[in-house]
């Protein structure tokens, strides 16, 4: 299978289909935990399956580690992902052409909405500081930036954007018990689509770790962001959604 389109886990040699895995089971830990662990990781399809670690993480709870081999194969070829479907621009580039195609600066508001304090990932995109040697979007000269912050409200988030004349909302969601990250990006675009006309609206942009880039349209957003993403790599979708794609509003 090495080099073809089919490929199995690696874990001590090539396609040898090992796989190590975590989960938690909400029971206290003892010997009947540990065996309820492997029969799950059974049920899984890892047989044989060796817990390699166990550990309580409060009343009630275990956390598991599981190490073992499964039969199952992917195929490369039927593997569908969201493509880059824009080019890499430096941010020189970037100023230059808003400054010269859009005549005035962009606007960019971010937040991290509802109850989610985490603003690691709004703040490496946005702030000068930016992420690994990279800096954010308050860099770019041609760019305005309005960070929220945390714990914003959607209708703050509407009013917000309302007044800076958001050509982009970026919002940030690390928080995903019970899916809230997904329930959140619904109740904003859906209060976006009900307080602006079509024309007004501005770019709607999520990102986080647990977010499907395919579901970009079924949350009602322009973009989905996942782990990884560089404060490059926004402004130049910025870039090509809003100028190159003509969807920029005149000041």
């Amino acid at each position: 299978m090495t080099g073809g389109s089919v490929v199995r886990p690696y874990g001590d040699t090539t396609g040898d289909g090992m796989v190590q895995v975590s989960f938690t089971l909400p029971v206290p830990h003892d010997k009947r935990a540990e065996g309820a662990a492997v029969q799950l990781a059974n049920r899984m399809g890892i047989d044989p399956a060796l817990l390699v670690h166990a550990k309580p993480i409060g009343d009630g709870f275990t956390f598991f580690v599981v190490y073992g081999r499964v039969n199952h194969l992917v195929d490369l070829s039927a593997v569908r992902v969201v493509e880059r479907d824009f080019p890499l621009l430096s941010a020189k580039e970037v100023n230059a052409v808003v400054k010269r195609r859009l005549r005035r600066k962009l606007s960019v508001v971010g937040a991290c909405i509802g109850t989610d304090a985490h603003t690691v990932g709004i703040d490496a995109i946005l702030n000068v500081k930016g992420i690994a040697g990279e800096k954010g979007l308050e860099y770019y000269r041609e760019l305005s930036v309005t960070n929220l912050g945390a714990q914003v409200s959607v209708p703050e988030l509407v009013e917000a954007a309302r007044v800076a004349r958001a050509d982009a909302v970026l919002v940030s969601q690390v928080v995903t018990q019970r899916d809230a990250h997904l329930h959140n990006t619904r109740e904003m675009s859906a209060a976006f689509r009900e307080a602006l006309p079509a024309a007004r609206r501005p770019l709607l942009i999520v990102g986080g770790p647990r977010f499907d880039e395919s579901q970009a349209a079924e949350l009602g957003v322009d973009r989905i962001f996942g782990r990884g993403t560089t404060p490059g790599e926004v402004a130049s979708y910025l870039v090509h959604a809003l100028i190159t794609g003509r969807r920029a509003r005149v000041a």
